[in-house]
């Protein structure tokens, strides 16, 4: 009994091996064709290489204007609740402050709880 479970056994394993070699061969001979296919699409649409920027220039030094000027103390005096007398203020570029923005951004949000 068991000689012929094994039989049938070894039998349906054999077809199914046979069927899975056709399907293989047929998916290969369609990758085959789709890529022959999209090859010369490939070539025209690639791009064009784009040559490095030039590095950035220093920003030039900017007068702080004294409406600016006047606009700070203002604001420095409703901080602190009295009057403050600036002494230098100056333009600074750092990508630090834009993160921050976000950070304080994204912060803000309330996030739903799933």
């Amino acid at each position: 009994m068991t000689d012929v479970i094994e039989k049938i056994q070894i039998e349906e394993i054999s077809l199914l091996l046979h069927s899975l070699r056709e399907q293989v061969a047929a998916l290969e001979e369609k990758v085959v064709r789709l890529e022959a296919a999209q090859a010369p699409v490939a070539k025209v649409a690639a791009p064009a290489p784009v040559a490095a920027p030039a590095p950035a220039s220093p920003p030039a030094k900017e007068e702080i204007s004294e409406e600016i000027m006047l606009v700070l103390a203002a604001a420095v005096a409703a901080f602190l609740g009295e009057r403050a007398h600036i002494r230098v203020a100056r333009l600074v570029s750092s990508p630090s402050w834009a993160q921050v923005g976000r950070v304080s951004i994204q912060a803000s949000h309330i996030l739903a709880k799933a």
